[in-house]
């Protein structure tokens, strides 16, 4: 998703290392013992950041997609694809 976002130039690479290398900061000041193991939980929260930032979508939205793809895990049992419902975005 990183890489389609920049190439369709929704951010230069110097912004996206910048997002990226401010989370990481921000995760190390808070404690964040930098073991290899939140690399790409910093990379989703840069990503959403920009993807919000730049109004393509907003932090709500986003969360509110969470919350739906987190609800259809839930019901999928193992092995099969997820599939997102409607009711999937009710609260």
């Amino acid at each position: 998703m990183t890489l389609t976002l920049y190439q369709q130039g929704l951010f230069s690479w110097h912004e996206w290392v910048q997002a990226l290398s401010a989370r990481i900061a921000a995760a190390q000041a808070a404690g964040d013992g930098d073991l290899g193991d939140t690399y790409y939980h910093h990379w989703f929260s840069a990503l959403e950041h920009m993807v919000a930032t730049k109004g393509v979508s907003s932090f709500e939205e986003l969360a509110r997609h969470k919350r739906a793809w987190d609800h259809a895990a839930d019901r999928t049992p193992h092995g099969q694809p997820i599939e997102l419902q409607l009711s999937d975005f009710e609260p």
